[in-house]
């Protein structure tokens, strides 16, 4: 199990995480690119960290909302949708080219990556930028991954699902809404517990009931120093269960 974190996302004197501290823990990393955080010298310190580290990178595009760290849904077109990412998708192209670095992937933020998944005609349109990108797509793994590769291989786009390390799931696989209480998971004990499990291809929901769950990666979080070390330690395990790195 990869583990993949959403970074390049420190903008101008705002440093959200010391990104040096979490790159030696994660495979992936998705690139900022501007429209919802992320300033181009910031990122390509990101990039640069990646090189570093040798950690794949991967496109992080959103709605162009800034003040809202793209967490706000936006009325758009699927033509508009289209674009916008592939703007986003090749200014960081750009960039990492400029390192030597590839792109590897695509994985849409917050609330575009929401609109992906509940709504299937900004999915078509997220897909139809990726045709032309020739990038894979990132998305949340659930139990309907088989109906979304039917989709994808229509605009022969290939597909990377990831899971969630902290956050509770619905019974039907989805993340449970943040102003839900429990939504989000703050301890140790119970983080790790589901790593376990996604790792074993299930998840306990919080109904109590068992879902099954494929995925390829992890998503992690290193936006403070506890996170940070929450890395490290979900690193280890991952090793010890795999008998290596």
């Amino acid at each position: 199990m990869k583990l993949n974190c959403d970074l390049g996302e420190n903008f101008g004197n705002w440093q959200l995480v010391d990104e040096r501290e979490v790159m030696p823990f994660i495979h992936m990393a998705n690139i900022a690119c501007g429209y919802h955080a992320g300033d181009p010298g910031s990122i390509v310190q990101t990039l640069r960290f990646a090189k570093q580290f040798e950690v794949a990178v991967g496109a992080h595009p959103s709605y162009p909302d800034l003040m809202g760290f793209g967490r706000r849904s936006m009325a758009c077109t699927p033509t508009e949708i289209s674009t916008m990412l592939l703007y986003q998708v090749g200014a960081l192209r750009e960039l990492a080219a400029a390192e030597d670095l590839a792109l590897h992937y695509v994985k849409p933020h917050g609330a575009l990556y929401n609109d992906m998944m509940r709504d299937e005609t900004v999915l078509r349109a997220v897909l139809a930028a990726l045709q032309r990108s020739r990038l894979p797509l990132m998305m949340m793994a659930t139990p309907r991954n088989g109906h979304y590769r039917r989709l994808a291989e229509d605009y022969d786009v290939g597909l990377i699902f990831e899971a969630f390390a902290d956050r509770r799931y619905t019974a039907d696989g989805r993340l449970q809404p943040r102003a839900q209480p429990g939504s989000v998971m703050h301890t140790a004990d119970e983080i790790l517990q589901q790593v376990h499990a996604l790792c074993a291809g299930t998840v306990i929901a919080c109904d109590g009931s068992r879902i099954p769950i494929e995925a390829d990666s992890l998503c992690v979080h290193g936006d403070n120093a506890e996170a940070v070390a929450m890395i490290r330690r979900i690193r280890a395990e991952l090793e010890l269960a795999s008998g290596g790195a």
